[in-house]
């Protein structure tokens, strides 16, 4: 067994170990997991799955079939303190070929490639993590590592196995990545809403009967500007109509539009509040008709004493390591959203100093990866 002393043993590990970690980091970006392509998802999944499995991980893997398989891995321990999960996803945003266009290259000491940040580096954290423990004594306590392959498309396949899990447990570290460069955990997040405003009109020719027509589009816009007021930047909340299709061809007065509405809320009245109102809708043109679907995919992760009690801990924590923990709240969402809903105490951003999330310039800082293994192993230890 290799000895590291002190109270900068994880530190140390890491830094030692930070040659092969750039290693296995750059084989998982180059395998590319597009949340879209299973087969692709599953390639990546079984080397992600060999790497728990060499440190003593007991794999079980959720097979899906219409997304990528759900991985859980299970840590032992002589230990009968409550069981901590560490949550994660395998799939990214970017399409197969991506790397092609933007192959790993490290510069500046910064390492880039596609789904790097978001978030293959807390995956690879999480495998070095477990790995120093087990050289230092051993996992002090039951762990589980769960890893979605859908959470950039909403966790549809996976929610249910992440809440069922976390029930289990008395703590969840979330490896997405932290608050940009600036290395900050995430306390509180968005929730996350995906609505569909549909609009039903009558077609007509353009031009031999354009006053028989109800022109769907035209609707659909009067509503699209309803529904952008409902936005409050001040109080945090936003609707945003981000994809809109109607109509057949330039000829016809168009007969059907609708609208697909992202939605970010801080709280879970808010959210309640701006579902009335989306779903209180009326047309302008009473010759129409409007039908709106969807709902709220990701309650809001809102900050409560749980949570603070973690941050509060994993501050402590970096002190002795030698650097400042900050905190933010987040606009996107994330898994972390459905397991702090449930009253888990859970703290978010744990995974890679960095920025760039879903950008061609996504990247990491290299000289972190001491710090972020070392956070994660003494939180493992401490929470």
């Amino acid at each position: 067994m290799e000895q590291f002393g002190g109270p900068d043993a994880f530190l140390e590990f890491g830094e030692q170990s930070r040659p092969e970690f750039r290693d296995v980091l750059r084989r998982l970006v180059e395998l590319e997991s597009p949340s879209t392509d299973k087969r692709a998802v599953d390639a990546c999944g079984e080397y992600v799955c060999a790497l728990f499995e060499r440190i003593g991980g007991r794999v079980r893997v959720h097979r899906q079939r219409e997304a990528g398989n759900v991985l859980q891995i299970d840590f032992a321990s002589r230990s009968k303190r409550t069981r901590v999960m560490l949550l994660g996803h395998i799939d990214t945003v970017w399409d197969l070929g991506a790397i092609e266009r933007m192959p790993w290259r490290e510069k500046s000491g910064r390492l880039y490639g596609p789904g790097i940040y978001d978030m293959k580096f807390g995956i690879v954290q999480a495998v070095f993590a477990l790995r120093a423990l087990a050289r230092m004594g051993g996992i002090p306590r039951p762990v589980t590592v769960l890893l979605a392959p859908d959470e950039e498309t909403g966790s549809r396949v996976s929610r249910p196995i992440t809440e069922k899990l976390a029930r289990r447990c008395g703590a969840v570290l979330v490896l997405e990545p932290s608050a940009g460069e600036s290395g900050a955990c995430k306390t509180s997040r968005k929730g996350v809403g995906n609505y569909l405003l549909r609009v039903r009109g009558q077609a007509s020719h353009a031009g031999l009967d354009f006053e028989k027509g109800a022109s769907a589009i035209l609707e659909l816009s009067h509503q699209i500007a309803r529904v952008a007021a409902l936005s409050d930047l001040r109080r945090g909340l936003t609707v945003n109509p981000g994809v809109i299709r109607g109509g057949t061809r330039t000829n016809v007065v168009a007969g059907f539009a609708e609208a697909e509405l992202d939605v970010r809320v801080t709280s879970a009245a808010q959210a309640r509040r701006v579902e009335r109102k989306l779903k209180a809708l009326r047309p302008v043109d009473g010759r129409c008709s409007i039908e709106v679907s969807g709902s709220i995919n990701r309650m809001p992760f809102e900050q409560n004493g749980a949570t603070a009690g973690l941050f509060k801990t994993a501050r402590k924590v970096a002190s002795e390591l030698g650097f400042t923990l900050g905190e933010v709240s987040a606009g996107g969402g994330s898994d972390g959203n459905f397991t702090a809903a449930l009253g888990i105490p859970t703290l978010d951003g744990l995974g890679a100093v960095g920025d760039g999330a879903h950008a061609a310039h996504e990247h990491v800082v290299e000289a972190e990866i001491p710090r972020r293994i070392a956070l994660l192993a003494r939180l493992i230890e401490c929470v």
